[in-house]
């Protein structure tokens, strides 16, 4: 697949020494493996490498979701991929699915959900930080996944009755997560799943009450870890460094406080 001008490009070195770039015409980056000329990728093919002007090695690579996720613009702290991964089999999130997001941040989830419901589905994302928002904005028009998402700033849990209703997933990335249990209920479809990102214990437990005091049944909390191995021929061995504790991850579903039985509905 040929480059063109404007598309990105993920210049890799190292694991550690990667860049993504958007092509155009006259552009040079410098970097301490000397300097790049953008321009002259413009027709190359990804995959290909090139040498910089100190003749250090560049591989020309097609960025997917996750390398828009981890180079995004940022003022706050991005979901990992490692948890990423586990949100989405765990909420049933799939293209067509209509997704409720409390609290946009700097757009990284925002951005992985997009890329999961497009082309049928959308993301209704509020914040009440317009700085917020406008970095999300730019990560998602980066990712070229902003037509699949609704930005809004503005408070639900002040104004429920302003927000769409029948959403597949409520996901709340907030200090006080279990101030937004009630809002996302009203949200939900039945049995819609909602979940939390808590990055303390006490988050999760205050979410954890919210939830079975609001109805909410199937609560699950998880913490997610990772360990990177490197595999070199005659010493592969665990890496020294890892990314620990993140967050943990509250998941629930909506239930209705009343049950049907014989086609006679009993409180």
């Amino acid at each position: 697949m040929k480059i063109f001008v404007g598309n990105y490009v993920l210049l890799y070195h190292t694991m550690n020494k990667k860049w993504l770039v958007k092509v155009e015409e006259e552009k040079k980056m410098h970097t301490h493996l000397g300097i790049i000329d953008i321009s002259s990728l413009i027709g190359l093919e990804y995959g290909i490498s090139i040498n910089t002007t100190l003749n250090k090695k560049i591989y020309l690579i097609e960025p997917t979701i996750h390398d828009f996720i981890m180079k995004s613009e940022r003022n706050t702290q991005i979901i990992y991929p490692k948890d990423l991964g586990y949100i989405a089999i765990r909420s049933g999130i799939q293209n067509g699915s209509k997704v409720l997001e409390i609290g946009t941040g700097s757009g990284a989830l925002t951005t992985f959900l997009a890329s999961i419901v497009k082309p049928s589905g959308h993301i209704f994302t509020y914040d009440i930080n317009k700085e917020f928002m406008k970095v999300a904005k730019k990560n998602l028009v980066k990712a070229q996944l902003d037509e699949f998402v609704t930005m809004t700033d503005q408070d639900i849990r002040q104004n429920v009755n302003t927000v769409p209703h029948e959403f597949d997933a409520a996901i709340v990335d907030l200090g006080d997560p279990w101030t937004a249990v009630e809002a996302a209920y009203n949200a939900l479809k039945g049995s819609g799943i909602f979940l939390a990102i808590c990055p303390t214990m006490n988050q999760a437990e205050k979410t954890s009450i919210s939830l079975k005091n609001n109805h909410f049944t199937d609560i699950e909390c998880v913490e997610i870890l990772i360990r990177n191995i490197e595999a070199r021929e005659g010493m592969t061995r665990p890496s020294m460094r890892m990314i620990g504790h993140t967050t943990y991850l509250i998941f629930a579903r909506k239930t209705f406080p009343f049950c049907q039985e014989y086609g006679n509905v009993i409180n």
